[in-house]
């Protein structure tokens, strides 16, 4: 049997999760985490995170998603929306103590015989640095670049909330470039094609089922959602690295590079002209809403 970095930092020193920021009302981390065209790239995350080792190791063994994908696919909203603060900082502190809590006990040797945990520093960080991808990557794909100066004062807000949910600092990369080259460093050398990403691909080839009291007949439902999860679908492809295109044997021809291509040049001309209100995700809406009323 080999560990596959089965270390944890279970010992973090007191304070340290104090030191970190839950975001807040005029963050940069709630614009950008809210902005509803981070949609478009969130089957591609989803793939970047199972394809670390330990992360698709853990969801294969513990995760309820098979049994309850709807149940599954809220809780995290809920969660994401609580640790990202739109709801509150003490909410926020409350959520990633309790997402520290529960992954101390989602451990055990996956079908390479590599013993895992999920509170190994390496993976903790890795799905943490998923977020930072998908905000950055959504603007320049789809939206308004970032400048270099908001990238440096994204990544800052971004470290805070690391530190926030328990992340050493010591495994923080301390600098855009820094992130940019420990991220292309785990795409080309840590990143695998595991079971996990084999069966969320093949799960993505239909649209979930209907959810929970749907009131009409499947066959409706599978019309309605069919065509925005094949769209979904390809976009997810889309704004996958080439390299792993290539290394989960995902089909992607010139031709779909062009609509690609044409798709993001539409949405970041529109951008241009897109008031806020239609920029955000509704529950970030909200949030924003509530902050602007003091309550």
């Amino acid at each position: 049997m080999t560990d596959l970095d089965v270390k944890t930092d279970l010992d973090v020193k007191p304070g340290r999760t104090e030191a970190g920021a839950i975001p807040g009302p005029g963050s940069l981390i709630w614009r950008y985490a809210g902005d509803w065209r981070g949609a478009f790239s969130g089957r591609a995350i989803l793939l970047l995170q199972v394809a670390h080792p330990v992360v698709g190791a853990g969801v294969a063994d513990h995760s309820e998603f098979l049994e309850d994908r709807w149940g599954r696919l809220l809780r995290t909203v809920e969660s994401t929306m609580n640790f990202l603060g739109y709801r509150g900082e003490e909410r926020g502190r409350r959520e990633a103590a309790r997402l520290r809590e529960i992954h101390k006990d989602i451990k055990g040797v996956d079908a390479e015989g590599r013993r895992y945990h999920a509170l190994n520093p390496e993976a903790y960080l890795w799905v943490h640095a998923t977020l930072l991808h998908g905000m950055i990557q959504t603007q320049r794909l789809f939206g308004t670049p970032l400048t270099p100066e908001r990238e440096r004062a994204l990544h800052a807000e971004w470290a805070r909330l690391a530190l926030a949910l328990g992340i050493t600092e010591r495994h923080i990369p301390e600098s855009p470039a820094a992130f940019h080259d420990y991220f292309d460093t785990m795409v080309n050398e840590r990143l695998e094609d595991n079971a996990t990403v084999r069966l969320l691909i093949e799960l993505d080839r239909e649209p979930l089922p209907p959810p929970p009291r749907w009131p009409l007949p499947a066959f409706a439902w599978s019309g309605i959602s069919g065509p925005p999860t094949l769209m979904l679908g390809r976009m997810g492809v889309g704004c996958l690295p080439p390299v792993l295109r290539e290394r989960f044997g995902l089909r992607w021809t010139a031709a779909d590079q062009r609509r690609f291509r044409l798709f993001a040049q539409a949405m970041r001309a529109g951008d241009r002209v897109l008031v806020d209100r239609l920029r955000y995700s509704p529950m970030a809406a909200r949030a924003m809403r509530r902050a602007r009323r003091g309550h």
